[in-house]
């Protein structure tokens, strides 16, 4: 039986067999967006087979369905292990792959969300007399620590006190909040240290050594105001002309995505789904960059919340192996956006058992566990895995996954080194650590604009 290839999937294949392909072979033989350009050998590979049908029989005896769970191996262009692996089936929070491939796709990895402050009046000893207006893009990493920076790039600019109100315009959200009243009354809080709850002066005392405690007391309350779309329209009714005062830099894409994999943080999915146009959009590309039918891709949300959710482990493999080729002329892998054993221990990793080097992400909802990932091997190179379990006590699912994957390396050996395709670059796991660099806030003068 052949299985179609998505072309995605090509590239990389070729270049995993020392095959190197240059652009313009690539343009001719191969549009890596969705196009299936020729079959995959679904030979399967009988190590795999038997530890497959003993991982099946083992859940079988504690009370799983077999009919319900989902298993796809893959090694360059072979089907290593194949069981129901077309199906579509909850895959929780491997949605949030679709997510990070669609955001990847649609914006870059450098890419950086910006979040404007204007002033509605002029500033005079201190006192900005008027509004101050924050103007969102969708940046779903804005926490204590981003909204200290910007209080203090604001003290900078000469203002300590507000004499209006603080007014949101846009998709503004902070710490993960995505009600903009809410969002902005964090904000004013952020403002103002005698206002702080316990967390935020914790993480303040995370910042660097010597960073500043912003002063700025807003005497008015949060209203919201919703433009209409796009955002960056200007001159329309009803809406504040502003001086702009601040320009506010997020950490690149690609940091983000690494902090939501690794906490598998449902509220800064649906933000990224929200902004690229929800969950059909990101369905969409999913499919298109594993090059499979769009049926193995049905979302409701960008999270993973829900049932309704359902993604085939073939299609989860896909637009892992998808991301990988994409990132490669970014001089980045997916180590960089998922969390990788033996390196990161938070989040979703912490307890896991699995071998040194397998980048990984996972999925839980109720009687629902999934594992995805890739993990490199001595004989069969990188093996693209997607394991998804339904019915069942979680727990059981969780460990069994470790197992077969524990298996498989056991019986292929570990790569005597990290393969530089699957290896995370420099810097990538310290992302809590840039969190409130003032070089992301821009001090803007002499720009008037209207909301």
């Amino acid at each position: 039986m052949l299985e179609l290839f998505g072309s995605g999937l090509v590239t990389l294949w070729l270049n995993m067999a020392g095959l190197k392909t240059t652009g313009v072979d690539t343009a001719q033989l191969m549009a890596w967006r969705g196009v299936p350009l020729f079959a995959l050998s679904s030979a399967t590979d009988p190590a795999a087979e038997i530890a497959m049908r003993q991982y099946l029989k083992g859940l079988s005896a504690k009370g799983a369905v077999t009919a319900s769970q989902g298993v796809w191996l893959q090694s360059g262009a072979v089907t290593l292990a194949n069981h129901q692996g077309t199906i579509p089936i909850p895959a929780a929070s491997l949605t949030k792959i679709a997510t990070s491939v669609a955001a990847l796709e649609t914006w870059g990895p450098a890419h950086q969300f910006e979040t404007l402050i204007g002033a509605t009046g002029p500033i005079k000893n201190g006192v900005l007399q008027g509004d101050l207006v924050i103007t969102g893009s969708g940046d779903p990493f804005f926490v204590w620590e981003e909204a200290i920076a910007v209080g203090n790039a604001l003290n900078k600019r000469g203002i300590r006190q507000v004499n209006g109100n603080l007014v949101i315009v846009g998709n503004f959200y902070m710490n993960y909040q995505s009600n903009p009243v809410l969002a902005g009354q964090m904000l004013k809080a952020a403002f103002n240290p005698r206002s702080w709850p316990r967390d935020a002066q914790y993480l303040y005392n995370l910042m660097p050594s010597g960073t500043p405690k912003p002063q700025i007391a807003i005497a008015g309350g949060v209203k919201v105001l919703t433009p209409p779309s796009p955002v960056s329209q200007v001159n329309f009714g009803g809406f504040p002309k502003q001086i702009l005062l601040l320009r506010h830099h997020s950490m690149s894409l690609g940091h983000i995505l690494k902090e939501m994999n690794i906490y598998s943080n449902n509220e800064m999915a649906e933000m990224l789904s929200n902004s690229l146009g929800g969950a059909s959009v990101v369905a969409q590309l999913g499919a298109k960059s594993a090059g499979v039918p769009q049926q193995e891709i049905q979302l409701i949300n960008g999270s993973g919340l829900g049932v309704e959710n359902r993604i085939s482990p073939r299609a989860v493999c896909g637009m892992l192996m998808a991301m990988e080729r994409y990132l490669q002329p970014h001089n980045l892998t997916v180590a960089d956006l998922f969390p990788v054993a033996g390196r990161d221990r938070r989040g979703t990793m912490a307890y896991r058992k699995l071998p040194p080097g397998t980048i990984i992400k996972t999925g839980t909802l109720r009687e629902v566990s999934a594992l995805a990932g890739v993990v490199p091997t001595r004989d069969r190179g990188p093996v693209w895995f997607a394991i998804i379990n339904k019915g069942g006590n979680v727990d059981n699912f969780r460990t069994q996954q470790d197992i077969i994957v524990q298996k498989l390396v056991k019986q292929w050996g570990m790569a005597p080194t990290l393969p530089v395709a699957l290896a995370p670059s420099p810097g990538t796991s310290d992302a809590p650590k840039h969190l409130g660099e003032p070089t992301r806030n821009e001090i803007i003068s002499g720009v008037q604009v209207q909301f």
